[in-house]
């Protein structure tokens, strides 16, 4: 694992941890208490932050980096 700083904040986060518990996006809103959008929104964000296509790649690299 690399010491680079991580490029993800809080909240993406807690979004790709929720999501790779197996929480579906409107669970997800519902918990966090936001849209379904606001989810999307930033699961997208955190796509493109590390630099990957999807939500589950993105939930991938931030396993590999023990941050989920």
């Amino acid at each position: 694992m690399d010491d680079s700083p991580v490029p993800l904040g809080h909240d993406e986060l807690v979004v790709l941890r929720l999501m790779a518990e197996g929480h579906t996006v409107e669970a997800v809103a519902r918990r966090l208490d936001v849209s379904e959008r606001t989810v999307r929104r930033k699961s997208r964000a955190a796509c493109a932050a590390v630099g990957v296509d999807t939500t589950i790649e993105a939930i991938v690299w931030a396993v590999r980096r023990r941050l989920i």
